[in-house]
């Protein structure tokens, strides 16, 4: 019902939101161009990350992986090296995977057409939209979580927008104003607004050009929205790394694709439902690796905090003249632990007490 009113007005709604958009827009090195490749690559490195954070990672992916066939051909280490540090790991490895996939049936020309692209396993919906509509002009409405606030605001929408019918409440009110004829700059301009303009907590609605059609503004119930369910309770994690060198080795493992940092590296781990004290580190060495500990070096506790979740990591350093055997873990030269990808909480752990640990520098 509420989409109905918008249609009649869909080339003024969106000729106002191209118009603000050629006035503020930020000069993104993956806009005006046509690549469906780098087009894709920003997509995938932008899901839930800022640009300022995203835009590094961008340039090293292009200039390491300048086609898909480069992409493809890459190892999963060498992929999650280079993202180390931008979070949900989970990205990386889907966004090789679609390159591989990609690679098996374009060859190394990347389409551009939503119904190729939805095909291809790891691109969803959002994605498919996005590369249709920059590198082709296709007509489909990007939904990214920019644009959830404005269509939710300038809609009313009260849809719980993490809900089956919140989501297609949100796709048909998005899709319902898209200007086919510029369906990339419009999708370009309502994902801005909502960036600079029609942000979560403090809207310029002043500065909107579409205020005047706005329901929320008109209820003065900005900041309500968009609707979404009570946020899960934030579980707590203690982790205990076991850095256990001979000197000029060192044990890790790979850590399982199902967890939190699926795919990277990390010291062999003991982790607890509650916080270990320091005397009882002192006996968890014998217990699970087979070897009686003599002077440990215990880090303080450091707090990560994740999406849901709040680690409280401590680090363990223990000195053997052999070194234990470790379940599914590989040995590497001390020297070598910087080539491996690791989560950003061991890499920046790594990188201040490398010296002090190994007497080198990561």
């Amino acid at each position: 019902m509420l989409i109905s009113i918008f249609v009649p007005m869909q080339e003024k709604i969106s000729e106002l939101l191209i118009k603000k958009y050629l006035e503020i827009k930020r000069d993104l090195p993956w806009r005006g161009i046509r690549d469906a490749y780098k087009i894709w690559l920003s997509e995938v490195i932008l899901q839930q990350t800022r640009v300022n954070q995203g835009m590094p990672y961008y340039f090293s992916f292009v200039e390491t992986y300048p086609d898909v066939k480069s992409l493809a051909e890459a190892s999963e280490d060498e992929v999650l090296k280079l993202w180390q540090g931008l979070g949900y790991y989970s990205r990386a490895r889907n966004m090789l995977r679609t390159a591989k996939a990609v690679y098996g049936k374009y060859g190394n020309a990347f389409p551009s057409s939503y119904h190729d692209l939805i095909e291809l396993k790891g691109i969803g919906n959002y994605t498919a939209s996005a590369v249709a509509s920059f590198s082709a002009n296709e007509p489909y409405a990007v939904v990214d979580g920019n644009v959830n606030r404005v269509i939710t605001r300038l809609f009313g929408i009260k849809e719980f927008v993490d809900t089956a019918a919140g989501k297609k409440a949100v796709a048909e009110a998005a899709q319902s104003i898209l200007n086919p004829k510029h369906a990339d700059l419009h999708n370009q301009a309502i994902m801005e607004l909502g960036a600079l303009i029609c942000t979560p907590k403090k809207p310029a609605c002043d500065e909107c050009p579409l205020n005047i059609h706005c329901v929320a503004f008109a209820e003065g119930r900005m900041t309500d929205y968009p609707f979404k369910r009570e946020k899960k309770a934030v579980k707590k994690r203690f982790m205990v790394y076991w850095l256990m060198d001979d000197g000029e080795n060192i044990i890790l493992q790979k850590r399982d694709e199902k967890d939190i940092w699926g795919g990277l590296y990390q010291f062999p781990l003991t982790e607890t439902d509650e916080e270990i004290a320091e005397a009882g580190l002192y006996d968890l060495p014998l217990a699970q690796f087979g070897i009686k500990a003599g002077d440990l070096k215990i880090y303080p506790t450091m707090k990560h905090v994740l999406t849901h979740r709040q680690l409280m990591i401590r680090f363990v350093h223990i000195s053997v003249k052999k070194l234990p055997s470790v379940p599914a873990s590989i040995v590497v030269d001390v020297d070598s632990v910087d080539k491996y990808p690791f989560p950003i909480v061991i890499a920046n752990f790594l990188n201040n007490f490398y010296k002090d640990l190994f007497g080198g520098k990561a």
